[in-house]
């Protein structure tokens, strides 16, 4: 799979201008389902949101890199590291308003849902609340949605839609 990725450099310094820029590129580029496009803090002298698009086909890869290359973009080959935040991944326009633990799974490339706090996995059947807003992360090659306990008994992403800029970088 890493043969068919890129990292795209936009100077981004955080995870809504990222978000902004995968949304962006998806509309423009007419990205092909089963393209996952990822977010990734980079810590190495110069701190920064790099976007990675991992394509399902070398030839999507090809052309999107030339495209982007075109735009002045700094773009490479592979992941910038193992972790990873999915803003876009198979399934993702489907999460919207309160889905089961089950559907939520079933609608989506989400391999697991972990509530914070709590040992084992929800119950397949427990309602979350999606915000409009699921945003799960690379965990040991699987795709984790991290979740936590709200009013109501139901259950939210972990990650808010709108967070206050105190502590959006957090």
């Amino acid at each position: 799979m890493t043969g068919r990725v890129l990292t795209v450099d936009a100077g981004l310094t955080d995870l809504r201008a990222a978000d902004r820029l995968l949304h962006a590129l998806a509309a423009e580029l007419a990205l092909p389902e089963g393209t996952f496009g990822c977010t990734h803090l980079l810590h190495d002298g110069r701190p920064r949101v790099v976007v990675s698009l991992t394509f399902p086909a070398e030839e999507t890869r090809s052309g999107t890199r030339t495209r982007l290359t075109a735009r002045s973009y700094d773009v490479t080959d592979g992941l910038p590291g193992t972790a990873g935040r999915a803003v876009l991944y198979p399934g993702a326009g489907t999460l919207t308003g309160a889905l089961m633990v089950a559907e939520l799974l079933s609608r989506s490339a989400i391999d697991r849902v972990t509530v914070l706090g709590a040992a084992g996995e929800p119950d397949p059947r427990t309602r979350v609340v999606t915000r409009d807003h699921v945003r799960p992360q690379w965990l040991d090659g699987a795709l984790v949605l991290a979740v936590q306990p709200a009013a109501g008994g139901v259950l939210v992403p972990f990650e808010v839609p709108h967070p206050t800029p105190c502590c959006a970088d957090h």
